[in-house]
């Protein structure tokens, strides 16, 4: 199994999600990190673009599923982008981050973040 990995870390994306009625009018930046766990072994000796996973084509992703919001759950949003990428790109395992920034839970909170991984059966 490769050890090898591909992230896209600290993607930020304008979004009305969440459950209270006031974070879908107003909205807020979201950020999001994509872990891709693959081997990389032909990409580092080939030089190609072929050999390995493009990673704007995972951006492109990350942005349309966001888009298809708004989402009620960080947990929908980050679960529906995982499974996208998986189907997608010849990966082991995906892991996506997704941080809503000082979330509304009545206090001090630097982030909520939900971590979720799939991998290929």
């Amino acid at each position: 199994m490769a050890s090898d990995w591909i992230r896209l870390t600290d993607i930020a994306l304008y979004g009305c999600h969440g459950v209270t009625p006031a974070e879908r009018q107003v909205g807020r930046l979201f950020e999001l990190d994509v872990e891709l766990k693959l081997d990389l072994d032909t990409a580092a000796e080939t030089d190609d673009l072929g050999a390995t996973v493009d990673y704007a084509a995972v951006y492109e992703i990350v942005q349309r599923v966001h888009e298809a919001g708004p989402y009620r759950l960080l947990e929908a949003m980050a679960g529906r982008i995982a499974n996208q990428i998986i189907a997608a790109f010849p990966v082991d395992e995906v892991t996506v981050r997704v941080r809503k920034p000082h979330p509304p839970v009545g206090g001090l909170v630097g982030a909520a973040e939900i971590e979720i991984t799939r991998r290929k059966s």
